[in-house]
């Protein structure tokens, strides 16, 4: 494995968050905050994972075994998120209350949505950064790497807050729904040739994922230039 290919797959793994810092979140100190936040409020949740299946611990290895793990996972992780957006609120209202006090302008929307991105962006920094470039140190190597199930490709490849205050039922259930679907799909990779199908099934549930948040982004800001609109 050359160094090009190594760096190929950590940009990969970082490239898109990258982006988004640079051109989102990097000028804005507070966006900075909430990022750090989101990523040590995931990685407190795996360590309390990790703890509690310490106990059952050594277990012999099976695909039933790595479901439940999964779904326990994912409990945990969407209950940390609940937890997450509670705190926003909460800041939410201090924020606004404070503005109000000096005479300045609430958050906008867009400030809002700025703040849910830099916590979703917190997630999946520390996610890829836990579970996607603790394992490319052999990439950049001189060799590559496969695993028995899926020798077709590389081993690096194969591993590589709306709902609640609108209280809209189908947002709030989407997002931990496609969070389990997309890690019970990658139980796939586990038979033999499966990383053929679970990776592109992973990329159309990203795509999925995609597709609804830039409606539910679009029907919001409609919503708020409808509302502007009457007020003026």
């Amino acid at each position: 494995m050359t160094v090009s290919a190594g760096i190929g797959y950590a940009l990969i793994a970082l490239g898109p968050a990258l982006s988004l810092f640079v051109s989102v979140v990097a000028s804005k100190p507070f966006l900075v905050l909430t990022v750090l936040s989101s990523a040590l409020l995931w990685l407190v949740s795996l360590i309390i994972l990790s703890a509690a299946w310490r106990a059952f611990l050594p277990l012999k290895s099976s695909i039933w075994l790595h479901a439940t793990l999964l779904i326990t996972s994912v409990s945990l992780q969407e209950g940390f998120r609940i937890f997450f957006w509670k705190m926003y609120k909460r800041l939410e209202d201090i924020l606004d209350a404070f503005a109000d006090r000096v005479s300045k302008p609430r958050l906008f929307l867009t400030d809002k949505m700025q703040i849910a991105l830099a916590g979703g962006l917190g997630h999946g920094v520390a996610h890829a950064v836990f579970f996607c470039l603790s394992l490319l140190t052999p990439a950049f190597g001189p060799a590559t790497f496969y695993v028995d199930s899926c020798p077709h490709m590389p081993f690096f490849l194969v591993s590589s807050f709306n709902g609640y205050a609108e209280q809209k039922r189908v947002d709030q259930l989407f997002v931990p729904i496609v969070h389990l679907a997309a890690s019970l799909l990658t139980l796939v990779n586990l038979i033999p040739g499966g990383c053929l199908v679970g990776i592109p099934l992973v990329y159309f549930v990203a795509f999925l994922t995609l597709l609804h948040c830039g409606k539910m982004v679009w029907r919001r800001l409609h919503e708020n230039y409808s509302r502007i609109e009457v007020t003026e």
